[in-house]
Parts: structure tokens; C-alpha cells; sequence
């Protein structure tokens, strides 16, 4: 289990998160709303340790590792798919996903996680021996995901999964995500400014508006009986309906 205890985290004279506190449990997708500049990235960056935190509690299964180094944290079973795109773009698909078997040390068969992401993502496969930067920006998503996914991590940060993309590739994505959480006790965070994408798939979602969560409930709550309230505090149009 993933908690968050009053954690903030500030750039400068900026608070970016101011006191959040939540809960992602196992086998479970919990959902983070909220427009840019909401605090959901710092928020992220701080649980994986890019960002320091600088007050508050971070802990994995009830151990605190608020103070401790990212690669610790990756070794731990923390992964961190940033917004962005980040990929080594001069490198062919195989190459960056060789790069990221090699990132962590190595567990089991390189051949047989090929074999998964291959499968996954036929697209990948078929693109194998391209530069990740002559592909489409959906297909950089897949390669992004099948990076941080390829040791198969216990906690899975994804910052906006779908920016950008095409609502059909979204949906192949967000399948992708759900079918991850599915195997065994895996914790997924899932950052999104869309309501209504991130509840397709979340079963519990904070709402965060100016670094503070505004609200929060599971995804029949934050689709229902709550739908008006959570449209006002996230934007004051966000739509949450399909």
C-alpha cells in the first residue's frame, strides 16, 4: 500500500503541494484530478524522490521513505512514468526498452518481458528496430508504459497517460493500465486533468486544485452524487459525465 501523510513540497518561495494526504491500495487504480498547475506532478515527482519533499510522509507498505534516494526507491518496485514523453528518441525501440531492463538490476528473462511488451503492444514489434522519435506519439505512450512496466513494479506513478493522444489509443492504454493493476497486489496512481478519462478506469480519485485535495470518493461518488460538487471544485467545468 502506497500513503501519502501531509506532504508538501515547495520550489522556492512556491508551495506546489500543501499538506496532501491519501491512500492507494493494491490491485486498485486511484485516480489524482485536477487542471495544470494543480500540484498533481509534484505530488508524483516527490513519491518517486526526483522532487524532495519538504514536509510530510511518504511510505510503502508502512515503511517511511520520505528521506530516501529515488534509485532506492526504484529498487523498492517504484516506477515513474513523467509527463513528457521520455524517451531516448536517437535509440530504436529495442534499444530503450535493453536500456531500461539494465536500469534496475536485472531479474528473470530480458526475452520473456520482450516477449509481454511485444505482446502488449504488437505496434512495438512491428517498430522495433525504429528510433522511438519517428514514432507517433501513441506509440511513444506504449513504449513509455512497456519501459516502466518491464520489471513488473509493485507502484506505478503514470503522469497524464493520455495527453495528446487519440481517444482510440487512449482506450488501448487505459486497458493496458487496467489489465497491469489486475495481476497480483499492484498500486497504481494515475495523474490526469480529464475526469472523465480518468474515471473510466480509476475505482477511487482525489481531486487536487491548488496543491490541496478538494475532494475526493470512489469513482461511483465522483461520477453521481457528487458529480456537481466535484465539477466546481475542480475547474468549475470540468465534466465528469460521458
Amino acid at each position: 500500500m502506497l500513503e501519502v501523510r501531509n506532504l508538501q513540497v515547495s520550489y522556492g518561495a512556491i508551495d506546489a503541494v500543501r499538506g496532501v494526504s491519501l491512500t492507494a491500495r493494491p490491485g486498485s487504480i486511484t485516480a489524482l484530478i485536477g487542471a495544470n498547475g494543480a500540484g498533481k506532478s509534484s505530488l508524483m515527482r516527490a513519491i518517486s524522490g526526483v522532487t524532495p519533499a519538504k514536509g510530510g510522509q511518504i511510505l510503502l507498505d508502512g515503511k517511511d521513505i520520505t528521506r530516501m534516494p529515488p534509485h532506492e526507491r526504484a529498487r523498492m518496485g517504484v516506477a515513474h512514468a513523467m509527463e513528457g514523453r521520455r524517451i531516448f528518441h536517437q535509440h530504436t525501440v529495442e534499444e530503450n526498452l535493453i536500456t531500461a531492463w539494465h536500469f534496475r538490476k536485472p531479474q528473470g528473462s530480458f526475452k520473456a518481458a520482450l516477449e509481454s511488451v511485444y505482446g502488449n503492444f504488437p505496434i512495438l514489434e512491428q517498430r522495433r528496430s525504429a528510433k522511438a522519435g519517428t514514432l507517433s506519439g501513441g506509440q511513444q505512450q506504449m513504449l513509455i508504459l512497456s519501459m516502466a512496466t518491464l520489471h513488473a513494479p509493485r507502484f506505478v506513478l503514470l503522469d497524464e497517460p493520455s495527453l495528446g493522444l487519440a481517444p482510440i489509443i487512449v482506450s488501448q492504454i487505459f486497458e493496458f493500465i487496467k489489465g497491469y493493476c489486475a495481476q497480483g497486489d499492484r498500486v497504481v496512481l494515475l495523474s490526469e486533468q480529464m475526469a472523465s478519462l480518468a474515471l473510466r478506469v480509476a475505482d477511487f480519485g482525489y481531486v487536487l486544485k491548488h496543491g490541496q485535495i478538494v475532494f475526493e470518493g470512489t469513482r461511483e461518488v465522483l461520477t453521481s452524487d457528487a458529480a456537481a460538487e466535484l465539477s466546481s471544485a475542480y475547474l468549475g467545468a470540468a465534466k465528469v459525465k460521458e
